[in-house]
């Protein structure tokens, strides 16, 4: 379908939109699995967080690397790819021998969530980018609308998964579990290759491999920020807060995953919902200054967090009731980034970009992850929280290198 300049390719988004949200259902219900499995088993919170490392590890180096495939072969390679690796994962995993020892059983896992990372960045650079290329050019807002959609719709699917993974862990066990994850996923990879036809994200020239780390000054801003601020929220949120809940304030795994799900569901229902929280009268779309603003938000709600929680007053209540908070205000900052990463890039070099953007989000992401099992290890749940600021602080202050205004952007359309 071609598009004309007030058309936008429902057929093809709606495609890759379904296929992201089969994924991201199992993705979530994947990382509650093994989260609460291993703990179950006897695996400590540094132990717990070593099982994800691969995980964002190979998220970093497939966003970059997936970012020039993508562009020089088109989405759907990618797309498709990120599917059948999930399914191998999910496969590995099943057949995991309970006898074997643990040195050896963490090893495996390692090895299946680093196919489950490579899957992960692979489906969402392909879907993310997918969103340039399905609407019209110069319709900033309706870029901004379609990027929250799909970014908050995936993100309370995932929320859907947490639940999902709690709730099967609790029904059917571990290794059904994930047998019931590989059909669902496979009907989805099958349905996605038999309707999605038309590529998309293809350069029009060939982009040479040095290209991968060359970007402009608010590409490389947005990147750096996008690093501190997902691994702000993965500090306390990957391994912290669930062992916390589930050891220290004695909640059972369907509970657990019942918070995650309610969490991460409502953090996309705002993130959905971005556009109209940040809506003007002037009809004018987020810049840098609407990020630097929100990530101060989070800096003196998380640092206030902290405190209360150091000093043991009402603990449980202002950790669910504080964390809620935080998941609305993160929410707003990330669908303003997922529009800029858009806005600041041309379609003909969408893949690169989203790419190495994602790249700097995984990196974020792992930094957080062994970050979060090694400080709630040594200092608790308020460890976690004091490491969330630190993080929080560095993406603020480098938010100052974004361009504060749609006409300060460097980048010419």
């Amino acid at each position: 379908m071609i598009l004309d300049d007030e058309q936008v390719d429902i057929r093809s988004y709606a495609l890759v939109t379904a296929a992201y949200w089969g994924f991201t259902l199992t993705d979530g219900a994947l990382r509650m699995l093994v989260l609460l499995y291993f703990h179950e088993l006897g695996y400590n919170g540094i132990q717990v967080a070593l099982l994800f490392v691969l995980y964002e590890f190979f998220g970093m180096v497939t966003n970059l690397i997936g970012g020039w495939i993508g562009s020089r072969y088109g989405l759907k390679l990618t797309l498709f790819s990120g599917l059948g690796l999930q399914i191998a994962a999910l496969s590995m995993l099943a057949l995991l021998p309970p006898s074997w020892p643990m040195s050896a059983a963490i090893a495996y896992v390692m090895a299946s969530q680093s196919l489950s990372g490579i899957a992960k960045d692979l489906t969402k650079m392909s879907s993310k980018s997918a969103i340039k290329m399905v609407v019209p050019k110069n319709a900033e807002g309706t870029l901004f609308k379609w990027v929250a959609i799909l970014t908050g719709s995936k993100n309370a699917l995932k929320g859907v998964g947490f639940f999902l993974g709690g709730a099967l862990l609790a029904w059917s066990g571990f290794n059904q579990a994930l047998w019931i994850m590989v059909v669902g996923l496979a009907i989805v990879l099958a349905l996605s290759i038999l309707f999605l036809k038309r590529d998309m994200g293809k350069s029009k020239t060939q982009v040479p491999f040095k290209q991968l780390l060359s970007k402009t000054p608010a590409i490389n801003a947005l990147s750096g920020a996008r690093f501190f601020l997902f691994g702000a929220r993965d500090v306390w949120f990957v391994v912290g807060l669930p062992l916390f809940l589930e050891s220290v304030l004695g909640w059972s795994y369907t509970n657990v995953g019942t918070f995650f799900a309610v969490w991460v569901i409502g953090y996309g229902l705002v993130q959905g919902s971005a556009p109209r929280f940040l809506h003007r009268p002037d009809g004018s779309v987020p810049a840098g200054a609407d990020s630097r603003f929100w990530i101060s938000v989070l800096v003196v709600l998380t640092a206030a967090l902290s405190v209360l929680i150091s000093l043991g007053w009402q603990v449980q209540t202002v950790l669910v009731t504080g964390l809620l908070i935080f998941g609305v205000i993160f929410a707003i900052n990330s669908a303003v980034h997922s529009y800029l990463i858009l806005a600041y890039t041309d379609s003909d070099k969408v893949a690169l970009n989203v790419g190495f953007y994602y790249m700097a989000n995984a990196g974020g992401r792992l930094l957080g992850t062994v970050a979060s099992g090694l400080l709630y290890q040594s200092f608790g749940m308020s460890g976690t929280l004091w490491g969330s600021v630190l993080f929080l602080g560095m993406a603020w202050f480098i938010s100052f290198k974004l361009p504060a205004t749609r006409a300060e952007l460097a980048i010419k359309h």
